[in-house]
């Protein structure tokens, strides 16, 4: 079993190099991440400059990389460039902070799962839920490499796209797993203006987010109570009762011919 690990928090992040570790024992381990953190990134891959790519050093018996783009920049030139084959399993993270809801739309760490998806590679983003600035790593290394085995052993209709998100918690505090659906995340969005030493103004995004009461189904739920959520994601955005609705309301008859 070979398994690409990688992330949005770079290579030098905690989270990806307790990763690698706790899946050593389940097969051949090659990290292939961002040189620096891109969080936030979502699924944008670079165009208009040159990758780079170095050998690094993490640990005995792991093949590392770090390359000068996004997470996905770094799924795509793994499967083309780098590794001798297509890996058999891609696992984004660990994140060290959640990726729940309406944010998986930014979030790099969930992009290149989707992207390993697009490569028909069954895919996980993993990412840690914390309700302090302390992170325990020990519940969700621990889950990690059940749910990886589980994605290993059972082998899905479809290459899955997993988002997993695991309570900063021990193992024994984690009251369990829940299948869900993504709940939704909004924010109190405030672009505050500074000065650069040249006088230049510039903008920084901050914010607080905004309690919502979300479904008890949701990712968001599931893990305010100590839950893991896993929840299913596809890559088609195809909005398809929207479909039959324009095509009821005769959108396609306003072309003049």
């Amino acid at each position: 079993m070979n398994i690409l690990i990688t992330n949005d928090d770079g290579i030098h992040a905690d989270g990806i190099r307790q990763l690698s570790t706790a899946l050593k024992e389940l097969g051949n381990i090659f990290i292939i991440a961002p040189d620096t953190e891109r969080s936030a990134c979502g699924h944008s891959i670079t165009l208009h400059q040159p990758l780079r790519i170095k050998k690094e050093n993490i640990s005995k018996n792991i093949k590392a990389w770090s390359i000068t783009g996004t997470p996905s920049d770094c799924v795509k030139i793994a499967i083309e460039n780098i590794l001798p084959q297509k890996p058999d399993l891609i696992v984004s993270g660990i994140n060290n902070d959640a990726n729940l809801g309406t944010d998986v739309i930014y979030s790099g760490t969930v992009s290149a799962a989707v992207e390993g998806a697009l490569y028909d590679i069954p895919s996980l983003a993993i990412s840690i839920y914390k309700k302090s600035e302390e992170i325990i790593y020990e519940g969700a290394l621990f889950y990690s490499c059940k749910l990886v085995e589980y994605v290993i052993n059972n082998k899905l209709n479809t290459p899955p796209i997993l988002n997993i998100n695991i309570p900063s918690l021990s193992k024994e505090d984690i009251q369990g797993i829940k299948i869900t659906e993504l709940g939704i995340r909004k924010y109190n969005n405030e672009y505050i203006m500074r000065k650069d030493p040249m006088g230049q103004s510039y903008y920084w995004l901050s914010g607080s987010i905004i309690d919502i009461k979300n479904s008890i189904e949701s990712d968001v739920s599931a893990v305010e109570t100590d839950f893991i959520s896993v929840t299913p994601l596809q890559y088609n955005l195809t909005n398809y009762e929207l479909i039959n609705t324009l095509k009821d309301k005769k959108l396609s008859e306003i072309c003049i011919r």
